[in-house]
């Protein structure tokens, strides 16, 4: 019965905090939504989500420290990044797409001028989102060219477990759940998730660049994606065997993103070059085609 009532009384409490937010806004007219409240809240949820010790300025304050692995850090530190979905599991390919679009969004909209002063405490929670995943991502790619990590935990064993983040060590420790690490290596390895790493550090990259002149953690997150890139450029191979993944988009957009963090033309001509001739106007973790069309065409009018 114990898994079934959690089950069970953790929906009664998620329809009550949804019909509480459904009769809160229903006074709101609808003509006026609260856009802005409704990004603050989107911002939050990535504290939901993270995992390793968690900041003083946590905001959510029903989530601890989870993931901490002493069995791993021994050897190996994949302390941090984001948990993917529901369960345990931490996947470094939508994380790093994931990284390069709150970066993107950062870049695009929060650096104009009237977007700064409405949400200056919003930029500043983004900044801390995106850097808690970039911090993860230059863990996972510390051992390249020899090694990228790109997936901590077990995707049928954790999908199946249902305890806490802050639990699972302890579940572990019981065998309820496999200590998995996996990787992508030369003779084996997986250009997509490789190349959405490197489009991710590039993009934060631009993000964290000082205005002062204080680009350390900038350059820090540049030099480690070109070597994803280089990794992800020399070894080529799809990470997953799904036939709806592929690794040529990621290929020209990890190209375009160092493009536009490094003003490398090398770049510009490999984005250019690797013709993906894919007619698809859906854009997503697996399909980076019309972001990357979009950071082209951003070059090219940039020209005119």
């Amino acid at each position: 019965m114990g898994r079934q009532h959690s089950w069970a009384y953790g929906w009664v409490r998620y329809l009550v905090v949804i019909l509480s937010i459904s009769s809160s806004s229903s006074s709101r007219r609808e003509k006026d939504p609260d856009y802005k409240d409704a990004l603050s809240k989107s911002i939050i949820f990535f504290q939901g989500q993270s995992s390793g010790k968690l900041p003083s300025n946590q905001t959510i304050r029903w989530r601890s420290d989870s993931g901490l692995f002493s069995w791993l850090s021994r050897t190996l530190d994949l302390v941090g990044g984001y948990y993917d979905a529901g369960d345990n599991i931490k996947f470094g390919l939508p994380m790093a797409f994931t990284t390069t679009m709150l970066a993107w969004s950062v870049l695009e909209f929060f650096g104009r001028k009237k977007m700064m002063m409405m949400m200056h405490e919003e930029r500043l929670m983004v900044h801390d989102a995106v850097r808690w995943a970039t911090d993860y991502l230059l863990k996972a790619s510390a051992h390249l060219p020899q090694a990228l990590y790109v997936q901590v935990g077990d995707p049928v064993a954790d999908h199946k477990c249902w305890v806490r983040p802050e639990d699972m060590e302890m579940e572990i420790n019981m065998e309820a759940t496999p200590s998995t690490v996996c990787k992508v290596i030369p003779s084996d390895p997986g250009s997509d998730v490789a190349a959405e790493t490197a489009a991710a550090l590039a993009a934060s990259s631009l993000l964290f660049k000082d205005p002062a002149g204080s680009d350390h953690y900038s350059n820090t997150l540049l030099h480690a994606a070109e070597k994803a890139f280089h990794f992800a450029n020399s070894y080529r191979a799809k990470y997953s065997d799904s036939p709806l993944l592929h690794s040529a988009d990621e290929l020209q957009w990890a190209a375009a993103w160092l493009y536009r963090a490094t003003k490398n033309s090398s770049y510009l001509q490999h984005s250019i070059s690797t013709a993906v001739e894919d007619d698809c106007d859906t854009f997503s973790w697996d399909n980076k085609l019309p972001g990357t069309r979009i950071l082209l065409s951003q070059v090219h009018w940039s020209k005119k």
